[in-house]
């Protein structure tokens, strides 16, 4: 971290201010986080480069690394600053600050790429227009749609598309986008066609001048401004701030950098970092190479504190003391990835990422105890409908129900449903995660859940569900969640003993003490009288006794022949394995 970092000691190298900046340089500003992300190499560090008046942490692959293999290998940050949207004027802030967060595109950084979406207000959607959308392209569209409601999408690179036919080229491209678009909540984001670094590497490489100049930024900055909406800004409620890059600077002492997600902090506040377990104080702060006294939720900015060991946080979290406690397990509220194609299975590993967190979790699904017939409506809904009607139902329903919003209240007394695998087509859908690692974070917070170790080389989505994490479980409070499990036994009947009695078999394993089944109800066959199982009779086999109102032959009728059945559920996170009945 302190090689990648050495640059940022200098923390915010800045350009001459512009003409509109300095008109700007009086009254609060507006910090704006802006998230670019799409497929390796589809320019969007060259975006990043060409908006940008102010470079800060690993900006424009400062990384050794990065500049080694050519790619974006962490987040980058930098911003400019503009005037105050039309929409915005009037309030409170005088001038806009927008703070890029380069996302990498390689698929192997995903989680890195979680990770900074988690924290910025608008996303710009990075596409090589002589491509198309690629596989991170589509995984970075799903990430969107979990974390953000604003997306601009970027059409990079237009100078490489011959200047005979680029207006048509452009055209259909735009079409295709719009049509995977449309089974998004951004079927309507606009597009922008820009050139970031017309001629490429290899241009600006010949050229003293860094190359030719970026072609359509003034129509992006102009219809990012146009899409801005005030965001909540808060200067109350405890602080959580997301760190995103430690690192050390000799004879000052440790340099945290990130994004205050809530509250505030200011110059001598106290500070925890929950995972270490420590807490600290603020010695100074700066913001894009400016000190600052305080900063209040939205802004970016580095904060420096003493006596704190920057290895040992990489990234992470520091808040309010008390505010923020790791969680090992949690209910969670949770909706499936339709473009993820294979099922979540309960009791299956998944990479949970939660924040800028990525650890191994176990999911046990579950849903209201109607949930199977609610499906088998839906199912008797489309039944008799050709095939084209019948996917496009599917479709539209799928659509739906991505984008209902996730529950956010838990009936504890109530009962609910376990589930094999999480249901696609329903929107009320929980689970108990189980993480193997405790992770710190904010209640309720966003977690992103996927099968990281599917070849990326594959034309596959790997995010396969996300949910809220509702509350933290402790070991005791997860028994008394109601999950059960309908389970049934079948047996025989052999014969008829009288007129309300069966003599029955082979419903238990030879060996079974059939005690605890004493009094449970069974049915004969499938609509059959219901009766008790009452004793045994010898070794293997049992009595069951009916009621005596049931009329005479009734039951030698129902019986020829019959199967008998013990319906029963069981709470899964029940210790004792207990079978209910009713």
């Amino acid at each position: 971290t302190t090689q990648q970092c050495s640059t940022v000691e200098r923390h915010m190298a800045s350009s001459p201010p512009t003409a509109e900046m300095a008109a700007a340089s009086v009254g609060a500003t507006l910090n704006i986080n802006v998230g670019i992300l799409g497929h390796v190499d589809s320019g969007k560090t060259s975006l990043s480069r060409a908006l940008s008046s102010t470079a800060s942490t690993n900006a424009f692959d400062k990384n050794p690394q990065s500049k080694e293999r050519g790619i974006t290998l962490d987040l980058g940050f930098s911003s400019f600053l503009t005037s105050l949207p039309a929409q915005l004027a009037g309030g409170a802030y005088s001038q806009m600050q927008v703070t890029l967060v380069d996302c990498p595109g390689h698929a192997s950084l995903i989680r890195t790429i979680i990770g900074g979406a988690q924290i910025i207000d608008l996303m710009l959607l990075v596409i090589d227009v002589t491509k198309g959308i690629q596989t991170q392209t589509a995984e970075c569209l799903v990430i969107g749609e979990i974390l953000n409601d604003t997306l601009i999408v970027v059409l990079n690179k237009t100078d490489m598309l011959p200047e005979a036919g680029r207006e048509e080229k452009l055209s259909k491209m735009k079409a295709r986008i719009r049509k995977t678009l449309a089974a998004t909540k951004f079927a309507d984001a606009p597009m922008v066609a820009i050139a970031a670094r017309p001629g490429g590497a290899e241009s600006a490489a010949s050229d003293a001048s860094g190359g030719a100049a970026a072609v359509g930024v003034s129509a992006l900055v102009d219809e990012l401004k146009a899409r801005v909406a005030l965001p909540e800004r808060r200067h109350d409620g405890p602080l959580h701030f997301a760190i995103d890059h430690c690192f050390p600077i000799k004879g000052q002492g440790t340099v945290l950098t990130g994004t205050v997600l809530s509250g505030s902090l200011k110059i001598g506040q106290e500070i925890e970092f929950p995972e270490l377990k420590q807490t600290r104080k603020i010695k100074s702060m700066q913001m894009f190479r400016k000190p600052v006294q305080s900063a209040t939720q939205g802004d970016r900015l580095g904060v420096c504190v003493t006596q704190l060991d920057a290895k040992a946080l990489e990234r992470g979290i520091a808040c309010t003391p008390g505010y923020i406690s790791t969680v090992s397990c949690a209910l969670v509220a949770v909706r499936h990835i339709r473009f993820f194609k294979t099922a979540c299975k309960t009791g299956a590993k998944f990479h949970v990422t939660v924040g800028h967190a990525t650890v191994m979790g176990t999911a046990t699904f579950f849903g209201p105890p109607g949930a199977a017939a609610a499906e088998a409506e839906r199912q008797a809904a489309v039944e008799g409908k050709d095939e084209a009607a019948r996917k496009a139902a599917q479709a539209a329903r799928a659509l739906a129900v991505a984008r209902a919003p996730l529950p956010t209240s838990f009936a504890d007394g109530g009962e609910h449903l376990y589930q094999e695998e999480l249901d696609t087509a329903a929107p009320d859908q929980w689970c108990v995660l189980q993480l193997e690692q405790p992770v710190a974070c904010a209640l309720p917070a966003t977690a992103i859940c996927s099968h990281l170790e599917t070849d990326h080389n594959l034309n596959a989505c790997r995010i396969a569900f996300y949910g809220k994490l509702v509350r933290s479980l402790a070991p005791d409070e997860v028994p008394k969640l109601r999950v059960f499990k309908r389970k049934r036994k079948e047996g025989q009947v052999e014969r008829l003993h009288d007129d309300h009695t069966l003599i029955c078999k082979n419903l238990f394993r030879p060996g079974t003490d059939m005690t605890p089944f004493f009094g449970m109800e069974v049915q004969v066959g499938e609509s059959g009288p219901v009766g008790r199982i009452d004793s045994t009779f010898g070794k293997t086999k049992f009595k069951v006794a009916f009621p005596s109102s049931l009329e005479p032959g009734v039951l030698a009728d129902a019986c020829k022949g019959a199967r008998i059945y013990l319906n029963y559920k069981r709470f899964v996170f029940d210790t004792e394995k207990r079978m209910i009945q009713h």
